[in-house]
């Protein structure tokens, strides 16, 4: 192996986490085209974990996958016509519309949250169930302590560690 085909040891972590990302998309992508699911880009990944049973409305959506209101609906509206989700009026805001998975849609996330297991299960045997764990627990206190941050709340503060969304 050349040196050109080594990890840089200097490597910004945020490199090293999107390349990571990379190889868990194309497992999930290949799980998906497998499923004979071969219509959905990268931007409608964003939808597909958000969507509660009970509906949700577009700009929580963004809020909660953290992309602007525009980029969400556009992204539901071609999961609309695709068939993957279907808006309906909100009965809390006749104004407003819900999102909701159709049948189709349902799906994804069953295909992904069977995928996921696979994926993790393959990384860790490359680098060791027990490195695996301490880089979920290092990532979830990560993630944790900026919400906080963002959020101005108290726990990273005290070393407490809440809930991920």
């Amino acid at each position: 192996m050349s040196s050109h085909d080594q990890p840089d040891p200097h490597a910004l972590l945020g490199l090293l986490l999107r390349l990571a990302y990379q190889h868990w998309a194309n497992a999930m992508d290949a799980a998906l085209r497998e499923a004979g699911i071969d219509d959905i880009r990268p931007p409608h990944a964003s939808v597909f974990p958000f969507v509660p049973e009970e509906g949700i409305q577009v700009a929580e959506l963004a809020r909660l996958a953290r992309v602007r209101k525009q980029t969400m609906a556009q992204a539901v509206q071609g999961l609309e016509k695709l068939g993957y989700v279907e808006r309906r009026p909100d009965p809390n805001d006749r104004r407003a519309k819900l999102v909701f998975l159709t049948e189709r849609g349902r799906d994804v996330p069953r295909i992904a949250q069977s995928t996921g297991p696979r994926v993790e299960a393959r990384w860790a045997e490359l680098i060791g169930h027990e490195e695996l764990e301490t880089l979920r627990s290092l990532l979830q206190r990560l993630l944790t302590a900026l919400q906080d941050e963002a959020e101005g709340g108290d726990a990273a503060e005290s070393g407490e560690a809440g809930p991920l969304p």
